[in-house]
């Protein structure tokens, strides 16, 4: 007779603060045997439709402007408070940037031409530039003045000239035919700073300028597909990333490691990148979609969630020039793995299974006592990427359901890397303290954990002391709001979660971006130090840009400064922080 697992209230981590919107109990059962899965098409959310506005204090639009003059020349900015005299550098951030190309429109966010920001902040001023990112599909969008190459959510008209054959080619070579739009976030390597999208294709970015340098394409130097939009970037420089690879037996989910090279040289970074460690694809014929991994001291940690891209969809899209996203598919019956993979022997050591979640974002990642501690943003399903189209978008205020899909919970996974020979299924092997996750063998001697949630508010691209504790047991993070119902939207989060507490910083019709924290020069505690975040305000107030600095300890503003810009600026996604030394 098998086990059954209940999970405890506390773990619900679709439950909103909502008055009203409660969440099911889910109970569940050690892990059934495995099973063919058939691919089926994506079905349509229902979508209920309301007279009233429902989300009034969200302006999606924010996210839906298009940029129509680069700043090249700094702006500089009005500056309220007092910057500290040791916060010397410049944000950059990346995000979208123009959803429209001559007389046609894109169809998802994830589309949108790649516009790089920059605030420069030097001796207490601030300046602002803008300017888009010039990568090859950029380039020829806006000299045929329409989308010519088929996008994550977007179809593009074909060009007549491009055969069957040339589609086919495209599918062994991916730098062919596919869009290079680095949309997603930047990193540096060294002491260059990189635009990063899904492709293994890479833009140089002036850090001054944000003139367009240089196209990498990295499978030029190591034989890849895909790799994620957020590598990790040691202390000693070395950048590692997660990457697919194909293989005679199917898919392979490969870290890669680029090592820090002297400036001097600088593409020795490309040329000396190495795999460091492999696992096969939990699914041959289906990869899992992966955004970020995981990183410790002696382990790598990859997440195989059952959102997957389907390889026979890839092809036939390729052909039939559909996009991407008819190439997902969700099955929320099998469940999600976690990889736990030695650093040392670049191998698998242990898996563990979880019930099925979709995430985008790893939190942050730590070894404690014999355990690894994975805390991820995470949701019951992937409807928040069907959240994103442009239509979708629009009519949000009119869908009752549009919360519910965007509904995502902060949630800590505890893996037990010690063996236990009494396998009882009843008993939950986690040994640490002061944590409500749990960890059971099954019948099988498979072990399922379940997750604690960290906080009941919806927090996404999450943001830690990373300089000093990637990898490392750590206390808080910093995130924005992703509860489109909350009271305010536009809310920047601080979670304590050895407390369980929340500290909140927001301004009415006010738009930050993911918070970046910057460690004051002799911090002497984790959250010594200040919280960076790019803003934009909504409603008809378009062409207004700002930057704030909170106090990481006590989450208050200490200075922002704000700037009126000659065209409209888009909300951003993701960025990075260069200490002027660097700049």
């Amino acid at each position: 007779m098998q086990t059954k697992v209940e999970i405890p209230e506390s773990a619900f981590l679709a439950t909103s603060s909502v008055p009203g919107d409660s969440s099911p109990v889910f109970t569940w059962s050690p892990l059934p045997p495995r099973r063919q899965l058939s691919f089926t098409k994506k079905q349509k959310l229902p979508h209920r439709v309301s007279e009233k506005e429902l989300y009034p204090n969200c302006d999606v639009n924010v996210w839906l402007r298009s940029c129509e003059e680069e700043i090249i020349e700094p702006l500089e900015g009005c500056v309220k408070g007092t910057i500290p005299p040791w916060l010397q550098g410049c944000l950059l951030r990346n995000g979208p940037g123009s959803l429209k190309v001559g007389h046609e429109y894109f169809q998802h966010l994830f589309d949108s031409s790649a516009l790089i920001h920059r605030f420069n902040i030097a001796d207490g001023k601030v300046t602002y530039q803008c300017r888009f990112l010039k990568s090859d599909v950029y380039k020829r969008n806006w000299e045929a003045k329409r989308i010519v190459v088929t996008e994550f959510g977007t179809k593009a008209v074909p060009d007549p000239c491009h055969s069957i054959f040339d589609r086919v080619a495209a599918i062994f070579n991916p730098s062919l035919a596919q869009s290079d739009n680095s949309m997603i976030s930047l990193y540096p390597f060294g002491d260059q700073i990189y635009a990063f999208g899904e492709i293994p294709i890479i833009h140089k970015i002036n850090s001054e300028t944000l003139e367009t340098e240089k196209r990498v394409d990295i499978s030029q130097y190591i034989s890849i597909v895909h790799h994620t939009s957020h590598p990790h970037v040691l202390r000693n420089g070395d950048v590692y990333n997660l990457a697919m690879s194909m293989s005679t037996k199917g898919p392979v989910f490969n870290i890669v490691r680029f090592p820090h090279s002297v400036p001097e040289y600088h593409e020795a970074t490309f040329e000396k990148a190495n795999i460091v460690a492999s696992i096969p694809s939990r699914w041959p014929f289906h990869p899992s979609y992966m955004h970020t991994f995981g990183i410790t001291d002696n382990y790598f940690i990859i997440v195989e969630q059952p959102l997957n891209v389907a390889a026979a969809a890839v092809i036939a899209n390729k052909l039939t020039n559909e996009s991407l996203a008819g190439c997902f598919r969700w099955f929320p019956e099998e469940y999600t793995q976690i990889n736990v993979i030695s650093r040392k022997t670049g191998t698998l050591c242990r898996k563990f299974y979880a019930e099925s979640f979709f995430y985008l974002h790893i939190i942050n990642q730590y070894e404690d006592c014999g355990h690894v501690v994975v805390d991820i943003c995470i949701y019951r399903d992937p409807s928040m990427l069907d959240c994103m189209y442009v239509e979708t978008m629009k009519s949000m205020h009119h869908n009752p359901d549009y919360a519910k899909m965007f509904r995502g919970r902060p949630a800590r996974y505890v893996l037990p890397m010690h063996e236990d020979e009494n396998k009882d299924s009843s008993l939950n092997i986690v040994k640490l303290e002061n944590t409500k996750a749990k960890a059971f063998y099954t019948s099988k001697g498979d072990i399922l954990v379940t997750p604690e949630r960290l906080c009941n508010v919806g927090c996404e691209t999450p943001r830690i002391n990373y300089e000093n504790f990637l990898g490392k047991s750590y206390r808080f993070f910093y995130a924005i709001s992703s509860d489109v119902d909350a009271e305010n939207p536009g809310t920047i989060i601080k979670v304590d979660i050895h407390n369980k507490t929340t500290k909140k910083w927001f301004e009415s019709n006010c738009y930050p971006s993911e918070p970046i924290f910057i460690p004051s020069p002799e911090a002497k505690f984790e959250d010594d130090g200040v919280v960076l975040s790019a803003m934009v305000w909504g409603g008809d107030d378009e062409n207004h840009a700002g930057i704030i600095i909170l106090d990481a300890r006590t989450f208050t503003e200490i200075a922002r400064a704000e700037f009126h810009t000659p065209s409209p600026v888009p909300k951003c996604l993701h960025g990075w922080f260069l200490p002027k030394k660097d700049v």
